[in-house]
């Protein structure tokens, strides 16, 4: 599924037209035609304010995703390696080995962190 990304758009009202500082979009205070306040551009350096009135506030831009490569080696990072006597977490299953290999993927003086599978339904997980 693409990223979708929404900008803001503001017609030509970008900057202040009287200092050329960015506008910013605020509420105005409720009236009786509009009792929640209306959409302003407003300036923060001078008295400038613009009504938003049935402009275009936003555009969607589809993402693509970033492809990246499997770090751990992808289909094949249990090809090489050993397996060890353990309890798959698994709800339904009860194997009992699961391939495992070991990375040191925090400081060194910390632990190094075992990656599994399990053997019968292929379930991963991660032990410190």
């Amino acid at each position: 599924m693409p990223l979708r990304f929404h900008r803001k758009l503001t017609a030509s009202f970008l900057v202040c037209p009287n200092c050329s500082n960015a506008l910013t979009v605020s509420r105005a205070e409720p009236t009786t035609q509009h009792p929640m306040g209306i959409n302003r551009f407003e300036c923060r350096t001078c008295p400038y304010e613009q009504p938003i009135v049935r402009q275009t506030i936003f555009e969607t831009t589809e993402m693509k995703q970033k492809e990246v490569e499997d770090v751990f080696g992808g289909k094949e990072e249990f090809a090489n390696a050993d397996s060890v006597a353990t309890q798959c977490p698994a709800e339904n299953c009860n194997g009992d080995r699961a391939y495992f290999f070991q990375l040191q993927i925090r400081s060194a003086d910390e632990p190094m962190t075992t990656f599994l599978k399990c053997c019968d339904c292929g379930a991963r997980w991660r032990e410190n």
